[in-house]
């Protein structure tokens, strides 16, 4: 990073998009997969659902953004329920509300023998979960929906079983030879409703994992997943795929949108902490920052951050201390998704952040709300390098500070440069534009989550 107070930002398009639900699973889980990965880990390709697809860069911009605000509101939602019920309260948690639709997709098999299909990848929930036959209800997928008849691995979780037990509220369905049943319900009025069973997993053509248990979906309603055939957790809880597979690290490094030749990728196990020394891929010059992740008793499944402050340019922001503190009854704080596109802040400290901004920038404000961004500046016909101040995440272990195509997204077809940030009302998210490019690592024995710079798409 330079050591001046702004940076000089090449003029090109950085953009990002979302996922985040909330994990219904706060109980331990009595699960032994059987599996044969390799020790040291292993890698998926992560691609992004607008991938592939003829968008001008402005509509990459609306698409991401409509996802994540869409999502941040049914987030906030969500939160305020979990504290109104708190979490023995069985009559206000019998369908718990997650969050929305989702960005990042991975590629799976599902059964014996296996059947590919494509998931979500969501650090913000637990349930892995697809839609099964015979379908009562389900929403368009990309691939052919999976019959359990067919699969030689597939049982049933019986009522009294530990993953079931998992569940924050299930209910045994006698229709159904007693198996147990779960509901997600999302905040878009979509949801899913199906058997918890078991199933081989296989993971890149040939890790397999037997005994993962999964939700089976027979009614599921909305088009909030469509992008792929199900979702896969990653979050906290003991339904996430993280936690059924004993792993105790997992990291994902992600490119930037425009890269339409390289790949994100998702590293589970010991490779996710030394895949960037065995590639070469590291960034010369740049250090690692590590912090620890902080524990919401009313959102288990999130991944923490402990923000202390920001820095614009040379100067620490007015914001209090107590902005950004994950209060005791578990509202407020910051969580970092895989999923959201942008940073979100609350809205008194984005207020000082756009504020600070803007009298350092040399741009007129542009005010047309064309790209559903919060702040923009009008760039001037001829731009080809535009000094942008520098921007500093203060954290409680340490300072991030973050290089300017990572908060800055410039378009121009419609001539603007705007801060790939915005305001939110309470919880605060730490998005994946200000992500890329960087091995984010988390280590769940060590609880902590670190940012080692890297080249993404040298992986």
């Amino acid at each position: 990073m330079t050591s001046s107070s702004s940076l000089l930002l090449p003029f090109f398009l950085i953009i990002f998009s979302c996922f985040i639900t909330l994990s219904s699973s706060r109980r331990p889980l009595i699960n032994h997969p059987q599996t044969n990965l390799p020790k040291s880990g292993f890698r998926l390709t992560l691609k992004h659902v607008d991938y592939g697809k003829n968008l001008t860069k402005i509509q990459k911009i609306q698409r991401g953004i409509t996802r994540g605000s869409h999502r941040l509101n049914r987030l906030g939602a969500a939160a305020v329920l979990a504290v109104a019920s708190g979490p023995d309260d069985t009559n206000n948690i019998k369908a718990p509300t997650h969050g929305g639709s989702g960005e990042f997709l991975m590629d799976l098999a599902i059964g014996n023998p296996p059947v590919k299909y494509s998931a979500i990848v969501d650090t913000g929930s637990d349930l892995i979960w697809t839609q099964c036959k015979p379908c009562t209800e389900c929403f368009d997928q990309p691939t052919p929906i999976f019959d359990p008849k067919t699969s030689s691995s597939y049982s049933k979780v019986e009522c009294s079983s530990g993953l079931c037990d998992a569940l924050s509220r299930s209910s045994c369905n006698k229709d159904k030879g007693g198996a147990c049943e779960y509901v997600y319900t999302y905040g878009d009025y979509s949801s899913t409703k199906g058997i918890l069973a078991m199933e081989t997993f296989t993971f890149d053509d040939e890790n397999s994992v037997s005994g993962i248990g999964f939700g089976c979906g027979d009614e599921n309603k909305g088009d909030g997943f469509s992008q792929g055939s199900g979702l896969v957790g990653l979050g906290r809880g003991p339904l996430s795929l993280i936690s059924q597979l004993k792993e105790t690290k997992f990291s994902y490094c992600l490119t930037s949108i425009e890269d339409s030749e390289a790949s994100s990728s998702l590293f589970i196990g010991s490779l996710a902490s030394n895949i960037v020394k065995k590639t070469g891929a590291s960034l010369a010059g740049e250090v690692t920052k590590t912090m620890s992740l902080l524990r919401n008793p009313n959102q288990p499944s999130f991944y923490y951050l402990d923000l202390q402050g920001i820095t614009v340019g040379s100067k620490r922001l007015p914001i209090k201390k107590s902005t950004f503190e994950l209060a005791e009854d578990g509202t407020g704080g910051m969580i970092i998704d895989s999923g959201t596109t942008i940073t979100y802040l609350e809205e008194d400290a984005f207020k000082a952040l756009s504020e600070e901004f803007t009298s350092r920038m040399s741009l007129p404000v542009d005010d047309s709300g064309s790209t559903g961004l919060d702040l923009c500046y009008t760039l001037p016909s001829d731009a080809k390098k535009i000094a942008v101040p520098k921007l500093v995440f203060h954290f409680k272990e340490a300072d991030l500070e973050l290089p300017g195509e990572n908060y800055m997204v410039a378009d121009s077809s419609t001539g603007v440069l705007c801060l790939a940030m915005g305001s939110s009302s309470g919880m605060s998210i730490f998005g994946n534009v200000q992500q890329q490019n960087f091995n984010v690592v988390h280590d769940l024995e060590k609880n902590t989550v670190s940012f080692v710079p890297t080249e993404c798409g040298k992986l």
